[in-house]
């Protein structure tokens, strides 16, 4: 035996928090709200509603819970063995393993009728009682089990003994099979499901055939199947958009433009806009009669066109909203390239031109290649612009949309379409990882670097601005037209100025008591404010964590375990949001409702720009850094805390700002997952937009898009910048 003082301290707060968990606090979840403590003053702990499980046992209630003892009961012995001991670990992992599988069997089987399966019912009888969703006190009790379980497996040796990466590996798999694995798998089974509710293969195949989804019509001068349609704007998106966030990602960092921060600010406003805005903006500039499209009819004597409608208008409403991605990618990535070997490029006698097509951009290709995934998957997966803007041109995700929502309702046609969605996106993932090989792009070493960034070469700098300033100023007449709309009587009707839909939405009253938030749009900006803030830190840390296991660790399944990373991001929304419905309205997670439902949504939906951020970012940094600092004493957690995040704020930078922008613009899962108590502000724009209130939804869109440059500005203030180089820019002379 050993004295107290070399017991882990992570081991006696996870022993101490699995027993806190089991026998203080609520075991199941609070009606009023996970956030409210009411409860506290409510017949706690003895009322059946709040009862700790200790309590519910005692009152012989609840007895399922019961078996739970032995497994908190096991991790009390191991503090009498040495870490080394194997009676160490094989305690831990029993524990850890007993525990959560316990909880795993009995909150599935037992649910809010009894017995979830007629087996049960039949071998055992009927059960009197129910079983709400976890809450408090089930959500700390599993959470010690996993982290008891990840430092059973760490003292086996598992990634060399190392606690902090397994528990991260162990966390991240369990949140991820919980929250993206899970709901996605229910939903998806629905493809086999005929209509008497039981399973088919063939019903599958007749869906997957069908010409709606494969048709090459479009060869013939008629319409193209759903999937070649998304296949090919997909591409179209993700090379543009590409081209043009590493343009404006030039622009910042390797020019001499004065008015970099307007355009950097430029890049980043569609990324906070509802798309369908975007939409709606584009319509009444190029629209049967929009402004463009008549000034050009009346000019030359044409005939005005729907030109707008259909794949044009599709393609450039998601290259606005998406090029912001690729800009946020892309920055990190152009200025992390170290100046050092830019400089001895040129000491070699390369000219610009050479040292940028032959050092910079090859060093460049994980974010080139992480811009272009993302851009494909965002093209893949948005439903908004399709929608505005589609016309006659059919993509998977309006497909997906109309099987769900519109009048045939069918789980199964939109779980096929998914499916088809998935292996396009899958495909395109994989072929990104083939491009970028197994080659080395590490740039930042442990060796100090004062260099600074060439300017482009001036061949290269001229098409450049001119491509980053013509997008800039198309953004900008967008968004004049936004704004415009925002404040007229009637767009499009009467075009009289009105500030009255603002005062619609936003107006306050000054009572004695105080403030008093009388516009009608209050109550959902205070919520998706909150809920945005509470998502986007969250999503930027399980992100950047995934990303840190993917660059730096080696471990089984590590390809599985990139692949559940992503797999949320190419599913629609709309899928994704009826997955959680049917997967979350019922224990052993039961959050529909709640704002909690909300949250977990955007951790999961807006991860993997976290992952690709951070991957190609970490790409850069030489894992000698890793080594020195754990050679020097330090752990992983402290070397990932200390070293690697210091050098990832454009990455961190990314993740926060995106997560924190789509909260509060997101439409497709919110739409499912929105209730009377946490009503989010684009389903409140889309209420008012199906009543025909444009300007009120144009008001607070246009609001919106005030709060969250503010929000973004604040944030890069936060996570400041990464300096490699330690001089400004000087413009040299080229050489002769």
């Amino acid at each position: 035996m050993v004295s107290k003082n070399t017991t882990p301290p992570v081991l006696i707060l996870w022993i101490i928090a699995g027993w806190v968990g089991f026998g203080l606090l609520p075991w199941y979840g609070i009606e009023d709200g996970f956030w409210t403590f009411e409860w506290l003053l409510d017949g706690y702990p003895f009322d059946e509603d709040y009862a700790p499980a200790v309590f519910l046992i005692a009152q012989g209630e609840k007895l399922w819970l019961s078996p739970l003892l032995i497994p908190l009961a096991l991790p009390l012995l191991a503090l009498r063995y040495q870490k080394s001991d194997p009676v160490y670990a094989r305690l831990l992992v029993l524990a850890g393993a007993l525990g959560f599988a316990w909880m795993i069997v009995q909150g599935f089987s037992i649910g809010i009728r009894g017995y979830n399966f007629a087996w049960m019912n039949a071998t055992f009888g009927p059960l009197d009682d129910r079983q709400f969703g976890m809450g408090y006190g089930a959500l700390l009790c599993a959470s010690a089990f996993l982290f008891l379980f990840t430092q059973g497996i760490a003292a086996r040796g598992a990634v060399n003994g190392d606690v902090f990466v397994v528990s991260a590996i162990g966390g991240v798999i369990v949140i991820v099979t919980a929250f993206v694995f899970f709901p996605i798998a229910k939903m998806l089974f629905a493809a086999f499901v005929t209509d008497d509710g039981s399973y088919s293969i063939l019903v599958f195949f007749d869906k997957f055939f069908d010409d709606r989804i494969w048709g090459l019509g479009c060869l013939a001068g008629a319409r193209c199947g759903a999937a070649w349609n998304s296949l090919f704007l997909a591409i179209l998106v993700g090379f543009i958009t590409t081209l043009l966030g590493l343009a404006f990602a030039l622009v910042v960092t390797r020019s001499g433009f004065r008015y970099k921060r307007l355009i950097r600010a430029m890049t980043v406003l569609p990324i906070i806009t509802p798309p369908f805005v975007i939409g709606l903006a584009l319509i009444l500039l190029f629209g049967l009669s929009g402004t463009v499209t008549v000034f050009f009819a009346e000019l030359f004597g044409l005939q005005p066109t729907r030109w707008l409608y259909g794949l044009p208008g599709v393609l450039i409403a998601q290259t606005l909203a998406f090029t912001p991605i690729a800009f946020l990618v892309l920055i990190g990535v152009v200025e992390g390239v170290s100046p050092s070997m830019e400089e001895a490029a040129q000491t070699l006698r390369a000219n610009r031109w050479q040292t940028f097509r032959t050092v910079s951009l090859p060093l460049m290709r994980p974010g080139l290649a992480n811009a272009f995934l993302l851009g494909f998957i965002e093209s893949m997966a948005d439903f908004g612009n399709p929608l505005v803007l589609g016309g006659n041109f059919d993509v998977l995700s309006t497909e997906i949309f109309f099987a769900i929502v519109g009048a045939q309702y069918d789980q199964g046609r939109a779980a096929v379409l998914a499916m088809v969605l998935l292996f396009f996106t899958l495909s395109a993932f994989y072929a990104q990882r083939a491009w970028l090989g197994k080659k080395s792009y590490t740039t930042v070493s442990g060796k100090g670097d004062a260099g600074v960034h060439p300017l482009m070469p001036k061949a290269l700098a001229l098409p450049v601005l001119a491509i980053a300033l013509a997008w800039a100023l198309f953004t900008a007449v967008v968004y004049v037209m936004i704004v415009y709309g925002s404040v007229v009587e009637l767009w499009g009707v009467n075009n009289s100025l009105t500030l009255k839909h603002y005062v619609t939405a936003f107006s306050v009253r000054f009572e004695e008591e105080g403030i008093r938030w009388t516009g009608a749009a209050w109550d959902s900006f205070w919520t998706t404010i909150t809920i945005a803030a509470i998502a986007a830190p969250l999503t930027a840390a399980v992100g950047l964590v995934t990303a840190y296991l993917l660059t730096r660790q080696s471990f089984v399944g590590k390809n599985a375990f990139e692949f559940g990373t992503m797999l949320s991001f190419a599913i629609p929304g709309t899928v994704i949001g009826v997955s959680y419905i049917l997967a979350f309205n019922v224990p052993p997670i039961e959050i529909t409702g709640t704002g909690i439902i909300l949250v977990v949504s955007f951790i999961f939906r807006n991860m993997p720009v976290g992952v690709r951020a951070g991957i190609a970012s970490m790409s850069q940094i030489d894992k000698s850094l890793d080594e020195s600092s754990l050679t020097l004493g330090a752990n992983s957690w402290q070397t990932f805390r200390k070293v690697i995040l210091p050098l990832l704020r454009p990455a961190i930078l990314a993740a926060l700002v995106y997560s924190f922008v789509r909260a509060m613009t997101a439409i497709s899962a919110v739409i499912f997952l929105v209730s009377a108590e946490y009503d989010m502000a684009t389903s409140y724009i889309i209420g008012r937009v199906e009543n025909n209130d444009y300007g009120l939804a144009i008001a607070y869109s246009t609001t919106l898009i005030f709060v969250m440059l503010a929000a973004v500005g604040f944030l890069q203030l936060l996570v400041g910048r990464v300096q490699i180089g330690r001089r400004k820019h000087i413009e040299m002379k080229e050489a002769s």
